[in-house]
């Protein structure tokens, strides 16, 4: 039987999503591991001020293709740009691309959505569900076709506690909400039941949607879960967004996020994007040489195989930026996490709003414009989305990622690595964290020592404003209150008597 790469070689693939986070590590693995692939054609969606081919060549340029710039300037050739537009009537592909693509595609990776939490449905539908079935409509007109690979989340069903490999259910049969498209958004509250947005929720319509092509196309579905930066390849840490955790880590690093409302001892059920491509790559191979019967699900998770805390990851989130500060933090990094209402709004309240007022204040005298409270709403906003995601536990089942693991030869362990099992948090979260700051911020590592010296002058600020508030609360509370002061003084008298009876017990010991 052909290795991973083998089979991939001579094949023209089809590749959506290809300009977003996980597309670019798909089509970097692709020319990097199965050099003799023959095409990569992914479908662009021209921007306002920015052509098709624009797009392209910036994504070229990005830090991802190094290995691949070094071992192969000529990589680029094999990228072919489709324009296509997913929310428009056949993807607004022309007839010319359709019968390109008709006539020499073999396998098709399904990457495009919109993961934002808070999409209008009515979009959301459009681009999850709606663009899906075109997809499928144009992969049943491709002549050569032998895989179709959709990207789902481990979360379309999110609703449940334990989480099988298998499709459930829709929760509404999609062709009844896209006939009544432009009323959903009154209802939207109703329809999505107990998921927690419209992205689980249509993510959960696009793989019933896909499920009811497996009898027409050879089908596989990967289920990744909150998608983080790179394990081990190209290189380690790489991210290039500030969407879910890098988002929160950057705030936390940066000292502007002091308080999250999260389970310590829930499972934070990060996975590596390398590994999500790799599992994906490795699926489509299988599907294409062994084509199931019926459409196979993948659940890439970690927390049941190699689990991981949100305490843990709190605390070495804090220690690595410790080490490795970011430039000109707003505070330095002490982020706290507790599962209680109460409390993080306590946090909210002085960690986060009364400094904010503060800053905004001194803003405005110097004659800037205030920004501190308008950051800290959008953040708020933010983890607001995400405690749905931190405060509980899922258990999914993963035999079938297994059963892929134990098809493949063991070079193909190696070269398509998604084994989790091997992963070593602490040193991932380490290098996540350094990747945050030269990929994301774009921050110089040899900037390390100042940003310490920042550090350092901002604990100094921390204990200089408090010996003041110590005196501001003696001069206000005590010194006007008789009853304060004799409280104070029979602390103070307390205090020194247990000094002294700690001495002179040190003494006849000795």
């Amino acid at each position: 039987m052909a290795s991973v790469a083998e089979y991939y070689a001579g094949k023209s693939v089809l590749i959506t999503g290809a300009t977003g986070f996980m597309g670019k590590v798909l089509v970097e693995k692709l020319l990097r591991s199965c050099p003799e692939v023959k095409a990569l054609y992914i479908l662009v969606r021209p921007k306002a001020g920015q052509s098709m081919q624009q797009r392209v060549s910036d994504m070229m340029k990005c830090k991802l293709f190094d290995r691949m710039r070094e071992d192969n300037p000529d990589f680029h050739q094999k990228i072919i740009p489709i324009s296509s537009e997913l929310t428009q009537p056949g993807l607004a592909i022309s007839p010319e691309d359709v019968e390109r693509l008709t006539a020499c595609i073999n396998i098709v990776f399904h990457c495009a959505a919109t993961i934002r939490f808070d999409e209008p449905l009515k979009h959301a539908l459009q681009l999850n569900v709606m663009a899906t079935q075109q997809l499928l409509s144009l992969a049943q007109q491709m002549q050569h076709l032998e895989a179709f690979i959709h990207i789902s989340t481990a979360y379309a069903n999110c609703n449940r506690k334990h989480i099988d490999e298998v499709i459930y259910p829709p929760p509404v049969e999609p062709k009844k909400l896209i006939e009544s498209l432009d009323f959903i958004e009154y209802i939207t509250p109703r329809l999505i039941g107990d998921r927690p947005n419209t992205y689980t929720y249509t993510k959960a319509l696009a793989e019933y949607v896909v499920q009811q092509e497996q009898d027409k196309l050879n089908i596989g579905i990967i289920r990744p879960s909150i998608v983080g930066a790179s394990w081990q390849e190209p290189f380690s840490g790489w991210i290039d967004n500030f969407n879910g955790p890098s988002g929160v880590f950057i705030a936390a690093g940066k000292g502007i996020l002091r308080t999250m409302r999260a389970n310590n001892d829930a499972v934070a059920d990060l996975i590596p994007v390398d590994v999500v491509i790799n599992l994906t790559l490795a699926a489509g191979w299988y599907t294409a040489v062994h084509r199931p019967k019926a459409a196979l699900v993948y659940n890439c998770t970690t927390g049941g195989i190699n689990p991981f805390h949100w305490g843990e990851i709190e605390h070495h989130v804090m220690s690595s930026f410790k080490r490795n500060p970011l430039e000109q933090a707003f505070r330095r990094p002490n982020a706290n996490i507790t599962s209680n209402y109460l409390i993080n709004q306590y946090w909210i309240l002085v960690s986060h709003k009364f400094p904010a007022l503060i800053y905004d204040l001194f803003l405005r005298l110097s004659g800037q414009k205030p920004q501190m409270m308008r950051i800290f709403n959008r953040l708020h906003k933010a983890i607001s989305l995400l405690e749905y995601f931190s405060s509980q536990d899922w258990e999914w089942n993963s035999d079938n990622m297994n059963m892929l693991m134990s098809q493949l030869t063991p070079e193909d362990r190696k070269t398509f690595n998604f084994d989790v099992r091997q992963l070593n948090w602490p040193e991932y979260i380490e290098n996540y964290c350094i990747g945050t700051k030269k990929y994301v911020l774009n921050e110089d590592m040899s900037d390390i020592p100042a940003a310490r010296q920042h550090l350092r002058k901002l604990r100094n600020i921390r204990y200089t404003f408090n010996t003041l508030l110590v005196i501001f609360i003696w001069r206000v509370f005590i010194a006007r209150s008789q009853m304060a002061r004799n409280i104070w003084y029979f602390v103070v008298s307390l205090c020194f008597k247990f000094l002294s009876y700690f001495r002179a017990s040190s003494t006849l010991t000795n």
